[in-house]
C-alpha cells in the first residue's frame, strides 16, 4: 500500500506554522494513544526546536492502559511533559493548564524579573487529521471555540482561543507530511482514521487489521463479534460477515460494508482497548 495525501492546504499551514512559531512560548501536540508514535508529524521536532514541549496522549481511553504509562515514560524520557486525555469526555483536560505552568515556569519568571506581569502563555495546538483537536480546544474552552467533525481536515485556516488570562491557544490545521517512509506508519493512520478512507482500499487494509489483531489482542474479535479467530484472516474476515449479515444481492460478502463495520469498532472502542504500536 503506498499511501499519499497532501492536499494544498497542508503545504500552505505549513508555511503558516513556520512564521507562528516566532510568536509562540510552547507547541502541545495532539497524539492518538492508540499509535503515538506514528500519529506524530515529523515535521513537527524541526518547526517547534527551542520550544517547549508538551505531547497530549488523546483519546487515552481507546487505547491499552498498560501502553499509555510506557507511552507516557517514552516521551517524558525525551524531554517533554506528557498528560493522558480522553477529549472527548473531558478527562485530563483540567491538569493541562497547571502543566502548562510547569513547563513555562522559568519563562513566567524571567517575565516577572522584566516587570511583565499576567502576559498570557500562547500555545500552538498541533496535530495530525483527526487526533481530536478541535475537540480538545472546545474542552478546554468551554463552548464550541473550534471546527469538529469526524472526518480529517476539518479546521482548514488558524485561530486564536482565550482560554484564561493565563493561556491562549492557538489552533492549526491537521497536517501530514508528503511521504511515509515506513509503510506500517501509513496503515496505522489508516487504521485510526487520519486518512480518509474514500481514497484507500479499505478491503485490503481491513485484512491487514485483522492479522494485526489476532498477533496482539486474539481475543478482541472473538469478544466483539462472537467467532473464532485461529483461522487464516479472510476465513475471519468471513466468518465476522456472516455474523453481521454484510451481504451484497445475491448472498455475496460486501467486503467494503465490512471493512467499513470493522474500523468503525475499532474506532469507536467497541473492540476494546487496543494500541497499535509499542515503544522501542
Amino acid at each position: 500500500m503506498n499511501v499519499q495525501w497532501y492536499p494544498g492546504h497542508m503545504t500552505k499551514a505549513k508555511r503558516q506554522m513556520t512564521e507562528d512559531m516566532k510568536v509562540i512560548d510552547l507547541v502541545m501536540e495532539l497524539v492518538d494513544a492508540r499509535c503515538p508514535q506514528s500519529s506524530r508529524n515529523p515535521d513537527i521536532d524541526t518547526l517547534a526546536k527551542g520550544k517547549s514541549r508538551i505531547i497530549l496522549l488523546n483519546k487515552a481511553d481507546l487505547a491499552d492502559a498498560t501502553y499509555n504509562k510506557k507511552w507516557k515514560e517514552y516521551f517524558e524520557n525525551k524531554g517533554m511533559a506528557v498528560l493522558e486525555l480522553n477529549s472527548k469526555a473531558g478527562k485530563g483536560v483540567r491538569d493541562v493548564a497547571p502543566l502548562v505552568r510547569e513547563v513555562c515556569r522559568e519563562k513566567i519568571e524571567r517575565d516577572k524579573k522584566k516587570g511583565i506581569i499576567n502576559r498570557p502563555i500562547r500555545a500552538m495546538v498541533v496535530g495530525i487529521p483527526n487526533v481530536g483537536k478541535s475537540t480538545f480546544i472546545n474542552s478546554i474552552a468551554g463552548r464550541s471555540s473550534a471546527k469538529t467533525g469526524n472526518k480529517p481536515g476539518v479546521t482548514k485556516g488558524k485561530q486564536w482561543i482565550r482560554i484564561s488570562k493565563e493561556l491562549e491557544l492557538l489552533d492549526t490545521p491537521g497536517i501530514l507530511w508528503p511521504k511515509f517512509e515506513d509503510e506500517e506508519v501509513g496503515k496505522r493512520l489508516a487504521y485510526i482514521g487520519s486518512i480518509n478512507d474514500e481514497i484507500l482500499q479499505i478491503e485490503d487494509l481491513s485484512y491487514e487489521f485483522v492479522g494485526k489483531l489476532r498477533v496482539s489482542y486474539p481475543e478482541a474479535i472473538p469478544t466483539r463479534y462472537g467467532i473464532e479467530s485461529d483461522e487464516d484472516n479472510l476465513v475471519i474476515l468471513n466468518r465476522i460477515a456472516e455474523a453481521r449479515k454484510c451481504y451484497k444481492k445475491g448472498n455475496e460478502i460486501d467486503y467494503f460494508k465490512l471493512a467499513g463495520l470493522i474500523f468503525d469498532d475499532f474506532r469507536s472502542g467497541a473492540m476494546g482497548k487496543l494500541t497499535l504500536e509499542f515503544p522501542d
